[in-house]
């Protein structure tokens, strides 16, 4: 996870668990290595970012200020179309299509293009959208083919053109009766370099223990070769993660 590779596409999947805390270690990682992030916040605040950044060691705050983050707050551009203030600012809101005068996620790619593209005096070493969380832009009125779409003009732009990587984290499990959500993330999961699946425990809670995580590397989208795969256990802790093999927790051992 700690290598910076160009032209991934990374999924990150959980189901029975929250699986946020790989967003807010992709997000500083991809920081500190002086990446260019354009970040689809579309689950929680800026300033709730901000504090979990700050116990990793990043400034949400002052990458904003220097152009190295490009932050796109979900819940207040949804207030936004509500009250109007788009048409005061006079520029396009990336979720237009709540408002329903837009049946597609156009909008939304403008937005990260524009945010993502290289300028004269630009100095980042890589590019790179970080969506959390996908499926919220099912619940909010998008259709499964249009969120796909977004996202295969999303990996020709910052994947093929900028060379760059997407990280995206999608919610369900395979027991799910959503069947929009199962259509994208099982297509998301055929396209994705590398899956990173979340699951909470199938025993239920334990504070040594919070969950399971299987790491699927696919080594070639085109060919027929077998995936990698690799499951560990781990615990969050308040400024890391812990991963260890099944069974060999230190409160096991």
């Amino acid at each position: 996870m700690e290598v910076l590779k160009e032209g991934k596409f990374t999924l990150l999947r959980d189901s029975r668990t929250d699986g946020s805390f790989l967003v807010h270690h992709f997000l500083s990682f991809y920081l500190r290595a002086g990446c260019k992030v354009c970040f689809l916040a579309l689950v929680q605040s800026f300033s709730h970012y901000n504090i979990v950044a700050q116990k990793l060691g990043v400034s949400l705050t002052a990458a904003k200020e220097q152009g190295q983050l490009v932050f796109l707050e979900g819940l207040k551009s949804c207030l936004d179309l509500v009250f109007g203030e788009e048409e005061r600012s006079g520029q396009p809101n990336p979720l237009q299509f709540i408002s329903g005068s837009v049946s597609n996620l156009k909008d939304l790619f403008d937005f990260v293009r524009t945010s993502l593209t290289p300028t004269d005096s630009d100095c980042w070493k890589g590019r790179v959208l970080l969506v959390d969380d996908l499926s919220v832009l099912l619940s909010l009125g998008a259709a499964p083919v249009d969120v796909l779409d977004f996202i295969h003009y999303c990996r020709m732009v910052v994947c093929s053109q900028l060379k760059g990587n997407i990280v995206v984290l999608v919610h369900g499990s395979e027991d799910s009766e959503d069947e929009e959500n199962k259509l994208v993330v099982t297509s998301l999961c055929h396209h994705s370099n590398l899956i990173l699946w979340v699951e909470g425990l199938a025993t239920g809670f334990c504070k040594d223990v919070h969950g399971e995580i299987k790491i699927i590397k696919r080594l070639s989208l085109e060919s027929t070769e077998q995936d990698v795969i690799q499951i560990y256990q781990y615990k969050i802790q308040d400024k890391n993660v812990t991963f260890f093999a099944r069974g060999l927790s230190a409160a096991v051992l």
